[in-house]
Formats: C-alpha cells, structure tokens, sequence
C-alpha cells in the first residue's frame, strides 16, 4: 500500500493489478486526493475496513475475489460507500452485474481522465449515490 502523504483530502483507494495503470491513476488523481494501492479483492476489502476512503477505483478482473464482488461486499457493508468500475471492458453484462453490485460508475481505462471531475462533483451526494444502468 502506498499512499501520497497528503493530509486533509478526500482518500481514495485504487485496487488494480496492473502497476502501469496504477501509476497512471497515482499522476491523474495526486492533487486532488491522498491515494492508497492494492492489487487484489481481498486486500480491497481490508483496506476498505481499515481506511474508510471516500471513493474506491475498481479493477473488475483482478486475483483472488473479483471487482464486482468485492464490490458486492464493500457496499453491502458500507451501503454508502463510492465505488466506481474501471475496467478494459465494455460490456453490457459487466455493467449490469456493476450496478446491481452498488458500483457508482462504470468508467472504461481508455476515459481515466474523466475520474478527475466524477470524484469531484460527487463526493457522498446525497441520498442517491448509485446511478442507474443506462447511466454506467
């Protein structure tokens, strides 16, 4: 687990396999937040417990328990908990089993950028942190 240092910042957890995606996130998200790493589900899990971030970027195929149980088990312990998809894949199926897991977004590697402006705009909104399917 590595983190940014920062302080007084929303921290968000990035649960990738893939050291270069990994880096990659670390550069777009370093001035807005105080980032923390994994590489597998179960380790996602603990660090959800033991952080408590304010959002978490998922991997769906990544060892040990997938993205979207993981998934599954940060919402269904935290129900206000932010996790947001970032995959290689653009599937319907996936994006559905995303939803129905809790994920917040579904957003593809290829659109990384656009994490910037998701975690910013929708820090815990209210009452309605889970957008519906035609939305992913």
């Amino acid at each position: 687990m590595a983190s940014s240092g920062q302080s007084n910042v929303m921290k968000v957890l990035i649960v990738e396999d893939n050291k270069a995606v990994r880096h990659l996130l670390c550069s777009i998200l370093r001035d807005l937040a105080e980032i923390f790493e994994c590489q597998n589900g179960t380790d996602a899990l603990h660090y959800y417990e033991t952080l408590n971030p304010d959002w978490v970027l998922m991997d769906i195929r990544i060892p040990g328990i997938n993205g979207i149980e993981a998934t599954r088990r940060i919402i269904n312990a935290h129900p206000l908990a932010q996790v947001v998809i970032v995959t290689n894949y653009d599937d319907a199926k996936l994006r559905l089993s995303a939803h129905n897991a809790g994920a917040f977004d579904y957003v593809l590697k290829e659109n990384l950028f656009s994490l910037q402006g998701i975690l910013t705009k929708n820090l815990h909104p209210a009452n309605d942190h889970i957008n519906h399917p035609d939305e992913f």
